[in-house]
C-alpha cells in the first residue's frame, strides 16, 4: 500500500493513510462484535482497521465527534451520517481506527481476527448458515 484514501458516502468528508514505514506497527484488521459498535452503527458487527496515527489525514471536510465513553471519540459525517473513525489514547494510544468498509478499497484490508466476541449477538454464531443471494432474492 503507498496510500490508501476512503470516506463517507456523500463525500464531504475524506481521509489518506499512508503507507506504514519499514519499522512501522503493521496495519491490523477485525471485526468488532461489542455492544458499542452494535449501538453506533446500527449493524451487528463493525469491521475496522487500526492504522498509527501520525500516517492518517483527513483530505476535506470536518467530521462531527461523538464522545461515546469516558476516552472514546467516534468521528462521523456531520453530512450523511456515515461513521469514520475511533480515537480513544487510553485504550488504543497512537491509533486511529477507521471503519473498515469507509475505504475507496475495502477488500485491501481483510479482516483479521474478530474481537469483544462476549458481546457477540447470539445468531452471528450461526450466520455463515443462512442463504446468499448475489441480489435481492425474488419471491
Amino acid at each position: 500500500m503507498s496510500e490508501a484514501a476512503g470516506g463517507c458516502h456523500c463525500g464531504a468528508v475524506r481521509y489518506a493513510v499512508a503507507a506504514p514505514a519499514d519499522d512501522a506497527e503493521p496495519v491490523r484488521t477485525a471485526l468488532c462484535h461489542c455492544t458499542d459498535c452494535q449501538r453506533c452503527a446500527g449493524a451487528p458487527v463493525v469491521g475496522w482497521t487500526a492504522v498509527p496515527s501520525g500516517s492518517f489525514r483527513l483530505t476535506s471536510g470536518t467530521p462531527a465527534v461523538y464522545r461515546s465513553s469516558e476516552y472514546a471519540r467516534r468521528s462521523f459525517c456531520p453530512q450523511c451520517g456515515t461513521g469514520l473513525f475511533y480515537v480513544n489514547e487510553v485504550v488504543l494510544p497512537g491509533i486511529v481506527d477507521i471503519q473498515t468498509a469507509t475505504f475507496d478499497d475495502a477488500s485491501a484490508f481483510p479482516a483479521m481476527a474478530h474481537i469483544q466476541t462476549a458481546e457477540q449477538l447470539a445468531w452471528m454464531g450461526t450466520a455463515h448458515e443462512l442463504p446468499a443471494f448475489e441480489r435481492y432474492p425474488e419471491g
